[in-house]
Parts: C-alpha cells; sequence; structure tokens
C-alpha cells in the first residue's frame, strides 16, 4: 500500500514509542490506580508510588499532555476514561494487555536482531508467573471488549456443544454461552491457564456450563467430543504451517459432521503486504517465537479445506486491529 511520507511523518513513527512507554510506565506504577478518584500533587504521587518526586513530575505532565490525565492548580487526576479503563478496581480495566506490551518492548527494540537470525531474541525476565498473567489476563482484556460483537453476527441457534480450541480464560466461550442458553462449553488449553479460566467462568456464573481440560494442542489430542461447534481465536499465529495444519485436522477429528469451524486471526491479505497490523504482527511473533507468523485468508483457507472443512467463507467482521473470521462446515 502507498503512503504518503515527509519528514514530519518518519520522524513521528520513530518515536511513536515514547507515548507507549509513558503508557506502560504510568500502568506499571500503578498512577492511574493510586489516584482513582482523587486529586494529588506530584510530591504525594510520588510518596504513593515510592519514586523520585522530580521524575514522577515528569511523568505525571506527560500524560496529561497525552491527555490520559487531568492537572488543576498542581494537582493531578484522572479522566473519566482513564479512571474507567486504567484503574485496579475497574471491571473495564485494561492494564494486563498493556503490561504484556511492555513486557516484550525487549524484543522489539532488537528486531534488527531477529531479522538478521531469524530467530527470537534474549529479553529481560519479569518472572514466569507475572508474565503469564499479564498475557492471559490481556488477552482477556481485548476479548470483552470484542466478544459482544461477534457473537452477535453468529447464528449457534441449534448447537449444543463448543470448544473453545486455545481459548486461555475462556472469554470467548463465556460469550457465545451467553448468547446460547442451551449452548455448553470446553476450553482446551495449556494446565496452567486453568485457574484464570475457571475464574473466569465463576466471574460470568457459568461454571455450570463451561468445563476446563488441560493439554497441549500440538502434540496431544482433543478429548471431550464430538462437538458440533469450534472457536480457535488467536491460536494459529503462534504456530508454523505444519503445526497450523495438524491443528486444525485434531479440531476437525474431534467434531460431528456438520459442525461448525470458525478461526479468528489478524488475517493477511493474499499478497501478505496488508493490512498492517497483521503484517506488524508477524514480526511480534518474530521477536518472540520460533515459527509463529500471521497468515493470509488464502493460506487459512487451503488449511481448513485440507481437513475436509466446505462451505468456507470470511464473516461481516472486522476488528480494530484488522482480525477476522473465517467460516467453514465440516
Amino acid at each position: 500500500m502507498q503512503k504518503s511520507w515527509n519528514e514530519g511523518a518518519l520522524l513521528g513513527v520513530s518515536s511513536a514509542y515514547w507515548r507507549g512507554c509513558t503508557l506502560q510506565a504510568g500502568v506499571r506504577l500503578e498512577i492511574f490506580t493510586v489516584l482513582a478518584d482523587q486529586q494529588l500533587n506530584a510530591d504525594a504521587v510520588a510518596c504513593l508510588i515510592d519514586a523520585d518526586p522530580r521524575g514522577t513530575t515528569y511523568l505525571l505532565d506527560a500524560l496529561c499532555a497525552m491527555g490520559l490525565l487531568q492537572k488543576e492548580d498542581g494537582r493531578y487526576g484522572n479522566s473519566p476514561e482513564t479512571r474507567q479503563l486504567l484503574c485496579k478496581d475497574s471491571p473495564n480495566y485494561m492494564g494486563h494487555i498493556i503490561l504484556h506490551h511492555h513486557q516484550i518492548l525487549d524484543g522489539w527494540a532488537q528486531l534488527d536482531v531477529a531479522v538478521k537470525t531469524g530467530a527470537p531474541v534474549p529479553k529481560r525476565s519479569y518472572g514466569e508467573k507475572v508474565e503469564r498473567e499479564s498475557f492471559l489476563m490481556g488477552m482477556f482484556n481485548l476479548a470483552m471488549a470484542l466478544a459482544p460483537g461477534i457473537v452477535e453476527k453468529i447464528d449457534l441457534s441449534g448447537r449444543s456443544r463448543l470448544l473453545d480450541l486455545g481459548g486461555g480464560p475462556g472469554t470467548y466461550a463465556i460469550h457465545f454461552c451467553l448468547a446460547n442458553p442451551a449452548l455448553h462449553a470446553v476450553v482446551y488449553d495449556r494446565p496452567t491457564t486453568r485457574s484464570i479460566a475457571v475464574a473466569a467462568a465463576k466471574r460470568f456464573d457459568m461454571a455450570e456450563r463451561m468445563t476446563f481440560i488441560g493439554g497441549d494442542i500440538t502434540c496431544d489430542s482433543i478429548p471431550g467430543g464430538p462437538y458440533d461447534v469450534a472457536w480457535l481465536s488467536h491460536l494459529l499465529h503462534s504456530n508454523g504451517p505444519e503445526v497450523c495444519q495438524q491443528i486444525i485436522d485434531k479440531c476437525v477429528a474431534a467434531m460431528e459432521p456438520g459442525g461448525l469451524i470458525m478461526i479468528h486471526e489478524f488475517i493477511l491479505d493474499d499478497n501478505k503486504d496488508g493490512p498492517e497490523f497483521p503484517a506488524l504482527f508477524s514480526l511480534n511473533m518474530l521477536v518472540n517465537n520460533p515459527e509463529g507468523r500471521a497468515y493470509s485468508e488464502g493460506e487459512l483457507t487451503t488449511m481448513l479445506q485440507r481437513s475436509g472443512v466446505t462451505d468456507i467463507r470470511r464473516l461481516s467482521f472486522q476488528g480494530p486491529s484488522d482480525s477476522a473470521i473465517l467460516s467453514g462446515v465440516v
């Protein structure tokens, strides 16, 4: 895709990480949570987050300049939006995915090395538990924003057993069940995901209609079938083409004839030079994953066809990061 570039546009892209890092620092230091519904001066905030007053003042002023905080008479407070989205006590808290972005920043800073080697690069560790929680709850953050709109577009009437394959916290399974009272769901993911998925089901009063099964889809079979609908959301991009084909084959084998299979991914055009976010996401996989990448619509369609899936079509949905959904019949 051709775009018009000038000096200002180039510098804007080159320094864009400044804004991201400022937001991430605010979340990591829990500035929005500390402020909550009150207005405090910089010294008070610095004391509460155990930070240097000078550095805290600069960060607070930058967050104000970005419109994330408000400043009046030397006192800082949340905007209505940040109170909802960046305070940990809010049900709409988005901090987990922002912390995940912070944790992968080291990798992006070494993108040139990853391109030369074709392999993930070493990054600082924040601890396996912290990184896993940020990732899983970050996926929960993103799915909570998308799931209500997605389930409205998908007719599951007459279907009773849903497989949420690689479902993490089970956010989509929860919303499919909320929208379809006769539906029961199985969330299949690594055993380390169990506690978060179980807690999410309880939070939405879905514990009786949702089951978690632990396993590794890259080497284990899928128990608990047969299923009449399967949902694979942002699972395939973590794997190379051969493993993706194996995953789809296993999924299809666990389904009833006539079952509906749906793949939700950041889908590239068949020329693979757009849209922008899926193309950038392949680079994110490069610095963090040995084989994963974004796939084109043609590639995903071919994988489904090889597994015997028919009536493959793209649903009328486009996510804010150019995610899309392919569906087919087993």
